[in-house]
């Protein structure tokens, strides 16, 4: 008997773990991998970024290349201004694939760089569900202009503390805008930060996925042309929350970040 979606993706998944690295979490990719899904967006790196992308920050570089598009956020640490963020002009709907290769150019040791999916406004003041309407507001990115107003999932990776050790090892967290009276930022996290040890190492390109189905959230990541056995893949549960289903898609860089993006692609899940 062929089982219809959303009912196959909730049998497949339902008995993850709520956060984990751990085979059940490599199982949700490549189960995941095997459902209809239809592409409805690319973007190579190597030409006009402008047409399918628009970018919060002043300070921001971005440059297509052969490779992909050279994103380099702000050069000056601890200032609001050089931090970045760039949104897809399409919104995309439902469970979501996300893919892309990505490759650190930085090797500065704080800051984050962040995956943003189906993210809008909060629909309050003037933070409309469109958030292309209100984008001179987050010409300096502050954090809290993203987490205070708007409804999205958040990924980090690649990611660091920011205080000065050198010996900072990277984590992987996932979180859910946004905020409100009872809910501080640290409530957003979606678990604790899940520490990664030499997670993204600068220089080498990794093919991203991300999969939102239903209320599983999948991060996953494998060396360009290596073996299944270097992937390493999250899960976390986002049935305590309010779901998200629309919206855009951000690639956020904190001050002095900078990495290559190529073969950018999302898909919708099909009927």
């Amino acid at each position: 008997m062929k089982l219809k979606l959303p009912l196959l993706a909730s049998l497949l998944f339902s008995q993850l773990p709520a956060q984990a690295e751990n085979p059940g979490a490599n199982a949700f990719y490549a189960s995941s991998q095997d459902l209809p899904w239809k592409k409805v967006f690319q973007y190579s790196g190597t030409d006009d970024w402008t047409e399918d992308w628009f970018l919060d920050g002043l300070k921001a570089d971005l440059r297509p290349s052969e490779k992909g598009l050279i994103f380099q956020a702000g050069h000056v640490r601890d200032d609001h201004a050089s931090h970045a963020v760039l949104w897809t002009k399409r919104e995309f709907q439902g469970d979501i694939l996300v893919q892309y290769d990505y490759t650190r150019l930085d090797t500065v040791n704080w800051a984050v760089n962040i995956l943003y999916l189906h993210a809008q406004g909060n629909g309050e003041d003037i933070f409309s569900r469109d958030i292309y309407q209100w984008r001179e507001y987050r010409e300096i990115p502050y954090m809290r202009h993203y987490f205070d107003n708007m409804n999205l999932l958040h990924i980090s990776y690649a990611a660091l503390g920011n205080d000065d050790d050198s010996s900072s090892e990277q984590y992987i967290h996932a979180r859910r805008y946004p905020t409100g009276p009872n809910r501080t930022f640290p409530q957003t996290g979606l678990g604790e930060r899940q520490p990664v040890g030499g997670f993204i190492i600068p220089g080498v390109t990794y093919e991203i996925t991300a999969v939102k189905i239903g209320e599983r959230l999948l991060f996953s990541v494998k060396p360009k042309g290596k073996d299944e056995e270097k992937r390493r893949s999250f899960i976390w549960d986002t049935s305590a929350l309010d779901p998200v289903t629309q919206g855009r898609i951000g690639l956020r860089h904190m001050w002095t970040r900078s990495a290559r993006y190529a073969d950018f692609r999302v898909s919708e899940l099909g009927e």
